[in-house]
């Protein structure tokens, strides 16, 4: 198997409300995409997400998301692009200077919810996503859904573009990810994800609920932090990856 990464999603905490367990998770990935405030986290939550992250060797990069934290940034929202550049500008910027205080490097970035469903269908959407980054520093690498939008104008921006799939959730034949309201959207339980995701690797594709294949390269592999079966599906993902040969590292080390 090629270099391949696994990733989730942490920091999602926000004050005395808790989600996931961001411990437990850091001891199976390489990469931790860190909520930057706009949909999770809060100021203390980001920073001890970095220090554990740091503790673990984990590498680190930027949630970034729609203003929304009552919707956990999964509202789609209307907002002009001179905007929302700002917006991912502000949330790198508040992630890579918590990140330069604790002796770590922001390596990466990872659109969150319906700003990433929505740039993964919008072309003009994506490449104000990807203008962003870029104006931040064009050397950050953008982790993107494979076959989307956002993938394409992040390589059109110049910047290092690597494609993910995910372990816990569907496909429908244009690539997309099955809404969450649709009952078979997710994919429950350790082994369903491990089958899930080698089956996509052995045919370096997705593979959407009907049987579609859709050609892809695969760089990293999302299991979702705030999952009931987070923990282990990690655990045993990485496990069983490495007993197939699959070479795990951060993403940077790509």
């Amino acid at each position: 198997m090629p270099l391949l990464n696994l990733n989730a999603d942490l920091g999602e905490s926000f004050g005395a409300w808790e989600m996931g367990r961001d411990a437990e998770l850091l001891a199976s990935i390489d990469s931790a995409n860190i909520a930057c405030g706009f949909h999770a986290g809060d100021p203390l939550v980001m920073r001890r997400t970095l220090q554990r992250a740091k503790a673990a060797g984990v590498g680190v990069g930027a949630h970034v998301s729609f203003p929304d934290l009552q919707g956990f940034g999964r509202r789609p929202m209307t907002i002009p692009p001179a905007e929302l550049e700002a917006i991912v500008l502000y949330q790198l910027a508040a992630l890579d200077g918590m990140a330069r205080t604790e002796g770590l490097a922001m390596g990466h970035v990872k659109p969150h919810g319906a700003l990433s469903n929505m740039a993964c269908t919008d072309a003009a959407l994506a490449r104000t996503v990807a203008g962003a980054i870029k104006a931040f520093d064009p050397a950050l690498i953008l982790l993107a859904p494979a076959l989307s939008e956002l993938a394409r104008a992040g390589c059109a921006a110049g910047l290092p573009v690597v494609e993910e799939i995910f372990a816990d959730r569907a496909y429908l034949d244009d690539g997309s990810l099955a809404p969450r309201s649709r009952p078979d959207a997710m994919i429950h339980g350790a082994e369903a994800s491990l089958a899930h995701v080698v089956a996509m690797l052995d045919e370096q594709a997705l593979i959407s609920v009907s049987g579609a294949r859709l050609p892809t390269a695969i760089g990293s592999i999302c299991v979702h932090g705030d999952g009931p079966d987070a923990v282990r599906t990690a655990r045993f993902l990485r496990a069983e990856l490495l007993a197939r040969g699959a070479r795990l590292a951060p993403l940077a080390a790509g």
